[in-house]
């Protein structure tokens, strides 16, 4: 028998278990996208955006520091980028054993390519969801991300 007898799940349990079943499902369809229409791998994908926002170059620690991603994740990651000629790796004189990584032009045209269409699935997966909504949401987002920020410090 069914009723007042049976336990409600935690409400933070059941917000936590929606917002991780709708990232794996976007993450999964921009995984399967990425590999089938342009041969690549969401990593590959975050570190050229990563290399885009700064055109200097970034340290390999600083590359996984912003990715959230280990030094030997990142170093696998770049290795395969600097293979396929979208990325270039250079010692610096004053510290042989830090490497800078700057996207390539022949990167930074695959980028802009991978980026536009990249764009348009975000676009198509958000399309059902209203202007308002989505704006809350975001809001709500923040609060959530100012909680998870409070809890680590604790």
């Amino acid at each position: 028998m069914h009723g007042a007898s049976e336990a409600q799940p935690n409400p933070n349990l059941r917000l936590w278990l929606r917002l991780l079943s709708c990232t794996t499902i976007a993450e999964k369809r921009l995984r399967r996208r990425l590999a089938e229409q342009f041969d690549t791998t969401l990593p590959r994908f975050d570190v050229l955006a990563a290399l885009e926002r700064e055109p200097g170059g970034l340290a390999m620690t600083e590359l996984s520091q912003r990715l959230l991603v280990s030094n030997g994740n990142v170093t696998a990651v770049v290795q395969q980028l600097a293979k396929l000629g979208h990325v270039s790796v250079i010692k610096p004189e004053h510290d042989r054993r830090s490497s800078i990584v700057t996207m390539t032009d022949e990167g930074r045209a695959h980028f802009a390519t991978v980026a536009r269409e990249h764009h348009g699935w975000v676009e198509e997966m958000f399309a059902g969801i209203g202007a308002d909504d989505r704006d809350q949401l975001y809001r709500l987002l923040a609060v959530l991300r100012g909680s998870l920020d409070q809890s680590e410090e604790r």
